[in-house]
């Protein structure tokens, strides 16, 4: 098990466990993370998965896509550096511990 912390947009910590393989978007989903609304079900076509990845996990994963670039584009106004969509980050072992701060929670 791998474990994430998430920290939802009204601030609070959320540390819940993921399994290898998965996507941030779906442990989110799974734990019922508030601020991850996965409208698109995880393909790639909304970003509404947008979150911040923590400096030291973000050269840890693969690098983005155009379409996720694409997406993101849609979030212009929030979008930074280390934002990613969390349908596109896998979860292994190499992540356990990540923290992931979601849209509205100060970065």
């Amino acid at each position: 098990m791998t474990t994430i912390v998430f920290f939802e947009p009204d601030g609070t910590r959320r540390e819940v466990t993921a399994n290898p393989g998965e996507t941030a978007m779906e442990v989110a989903v799974r734990h019922g993370v508030e601020g991850v609304d996965a409208d698109c079900g995880g393909v790639c076509a909304c970003a509404t998965c947008h979150g911040y990845i923590d400096g030291a996990f973000f050269d840890r994963l693969t690098e983005m896509n155009e379409t996720e670039d694409a997406m993101l584009e849609l979030v212009e106004d929030q979008r930074a550096d280390n934002s990613r969509l969390l349908c596109q980050v896998k979860i292994g072992p190499e992540l356990d511990g990540i923290v992931i701060k979601l849209p509205g929670v100060r970065r």
